[in-house]
């Protein structure tokens, strides 16, 4: 049997679950698994059954938060190819099939979405095992999840013919109304697409060569032209471009003689509502979920998420409260589909919140506006170990740093220093200056910025080993 090699999918900007997900900081890089990411849960079922290094495919803005995931996963070996315009799925497996031959000859690709959770990985791997042997073959393999209520926000496949392990694919169902998932779960025979796929690598060029020659071509292209930066791979953004933007149910599947199924009867979750987040933890006796600082009165069926204050319920039930630190969302249970109405609102009126997120990532750390007025503004910076901020100047702000928490190896013009907690160093304005944190422990330091002019653009960057 081939090789099996990972491929996760981690481009999404997962919009309905807006206020927590952002698109600058989506939700399969938040820490919703027991402090965990999404993406780092696909990664670990990934290598439970695959033996050769991951792909993950991102897009530009989150390649550093994709790199930090993979470091904290403790995976060293791996490709990140970034996708400079979004084209779908099947463009982007069609850039990992490239990479999986050019690289390893023609493993079976298992195709995995960072956003999805799935509670039993044992019994996941030994549904992989089944459809590796459909895949060797030369099927095309996904993987229907066994409904256990009528679900509508989720497409079905209808199963077919039996297989050895799986069945084959009569057809596939878009989402469907309350009436009809009913009706398919009465009759049976109809599982949940979940979007992850086994198959060979050449399997899936061929397919695609013969259904959607175009978008093999563009792929082909912007792979040929690929590019190494630092830790992630660069596809030729003009060729690329010219791929058709499908996904690869369309492109692919509902063409293929090849499309199998393996039903899957663990725990999955697409993660797409505040509702299915709920079920990752436990309710209490009102039937009700609560995370982080939350009283509830006469209260039932609610999911509260506080943050850092405390939220109070009061005769209220079948409501999703959910507190962040600049947005709060008060939503009926049954409308949490149309909080992308609300980003789209949102989008309309230009507002930061649709992209921007309290804690603003960075390749070296994070940091999160704490206040700001008229000619000041209060950060809290993190910083990883060994991790450095640019050596930068500014024209019109001032900065004054107190370290908190770790160690601070400060550059001030030709001044070097090793700051501790409650030490401090001030950075006048048009001062050359870094920052950067030698020891094992994040760094943390309150920054105080006076000046003029505040915005994130006033940064004139002299060396950057992110490349920015």
């Amino acid at each position: 049997m081939p090789p099996i090699q990972t491929v996760v999918m981690a481009g999404g900007s997962g919009t309905r679950l807006w206020p927590l997900s952002r698109k600058q900081y989506p939700k399969q890089f938040l820490p919703l698994v027991n402090g965990e990411t999404l993406l780092h849960k696909a990664l670990e079922r990934g290598a439970a059954v695959s033996s050769l290094p991951p792909i993950v495919i991102t897009n530009e803005d989150h390649r550093f938060l994709a790199a930090e995931q993979l470091r904290i996963a403790g995976i060293e070996a791996y490709d990140l190819l970034l996708e400079p315009v979004q084209r779908n799925t099947a463009p982007a497996i069609a850039l990992a099939a490239l990479q999986a031959v050019e690289n390893h000859g023609d493993p079976l690709l298992l195709v995995l979405a960072a956003d999805h959770h799935i509670a039993d990985v044992q019994a996941f791997s030994e549904t992989v095992q089944k459809g590796a042997q459909l895949a060797s073959a030369g099927r095309i393999v996904t993987f229907g999840i066994e409904p256990n209520r009528p679900e509508t926000g989720y497409g079905y496949i209808q199963a077919g013919a039996p297989l050895e392990g799986g069945f084959d694919i009569e057809r596939f169902v878009e989402k469907p109304d309350q009436a009809t998932a009913e009706q398919y779960i009465e009759q049976g025979g109809y599982l949940w697409n979940s979007g992850m796929f086994l198959m060979r690598a050449s399997i899936y060029l061929s397919e695609l060569a013969q259904y959607n020659p175009a978008m093999l071509t563009a792929c082909k292209a912007a792979m040929a032209q690929q590019a190494a930066d630092l830790d992630f791979v660069r596809v030729d953004a003009q060729a690329f471009a010219q791929s058709p933007d499908d996904s690869i149910d369309y492109a692919v599947m509902e063409h293929t003689r090849l499309g199998a199924v393996v039903p899957f009867a663990g725990q999955w979750s697409d993660v797409g509502a505040f509702t299915a987040l709920a079920d990752m933890y436990e309710a209490n006796e009102q039937g009700s979920v609560h995370v982080g600082q939350v009283e509830s009165i006469d209260s039932k069926a609610n999911v509260v998420m506080a943050k850092d204050r405390l939220v109070v319920t009061l005769g209220v039930e079948d409501l999703v409260v959910v507190d962040t630190d600049d947005a709060l969302l008060v939503a009926d249970k049954s409308r949490l589909q149309d909080i992308k109405q609300v980003v789209a609102r949102l989008n309309e009126q230009n507002s930061p919140l649709v992209d921007v997120h309290p804690e603003v990532a960075r390749p070296w750390g994070t940091y999160q506006v704490l206040d700001e007025a008229e000619r000041f503004k209060v950060k809290r910076i993190t910083v990883k170990p060994g991790a450095k901020l640019s050596v930068q100047m500014h024209h019109h702000r001032a900065e004054h740093w107190v370290v908190v928490k770790g160690t601070a190896k400060v550059h001030v013009g030709e001044r070097e220093m090793m700051l501790t907690e409650n030490e401090s160093a001030y950075i006048p304005i048009g001062e050359v200056h870094s920052l950067e944190n030698p020891g094992r422990v994040p760094l943390e330091i309150v920054e105080v910025q006076s000046g003029s002019y505040l915005g994130e653009d006033d940064i004139v960057r002299l060396q950057d080993r992110y490349g920015r």
